[in-house]
């Protein structure tokens, strides 16, 4: 079984070559996720899901990292800790299953893997802003124990 983890980050390198290649979506699915995550079909249907969801979310991801990034432009912004801030807030209100504490800390981990050393702290703070204003806009759905926090 392949872990969510993995996922996550296969989802990261296919959204960075989605926007850096100019290839198609389907293209960049059957050459990344599905190479990758051939072996799990559950795993290959969250990578998919995530990728097309994230993708198709992009203006809405901007508009609310642009409230909660001061002194600061989006287009200034690392596109790794952007493409990790947009799967974030793509998974927080389109996967009622995964806890957001989970999706926050994933992200964290992976901010402080894959870009700068501040990236973590950054990338956290982001988050935590943006959950607020998800919940106060009734964007969040989880329900169920340890789901919501």
């Amino acid at each position: 079984m392949i872990q969510r983890r993995f996922v996550r980050e296969t989802v990261l390198q296919a959204v960075y070559a989605y926007l850096q290649s100019g290839e198609s979506v389907s293209h960049i699915i059957s050459t990344l996720l599905k190479e990758n995550l051939k072996e799990d079909a559950e795993a290959l249907r969250f990578g998919e899901c995530l990728f097309v969801l994230t993708l198709e979310q992009t203006d809405d991801w901007d508009a609310i990292i642009e409230q909660h990034i001061k002194n600061w432009e989006i287009g200034r912004l690392a596109l790794i800790d952007k493409i990790i801030l947009y799967i974030a807030l793509s998974e927080l209100t389109n996967f009622p299953d995964i806890p957001t504490k989970v999706t926050i800390n994933e992200a964290i981990d992976i901010a402080k893997k894959y870009s700068t050393a501040k990236s973590g702290r950054f990338v956290n703070g982001i988050l935590d802003a943006s959950l607020i204003h998800l919940q106060k806009e009734q964007k969040i759905s989880k329900t169920g124990r340890g789901l919501i926090g």
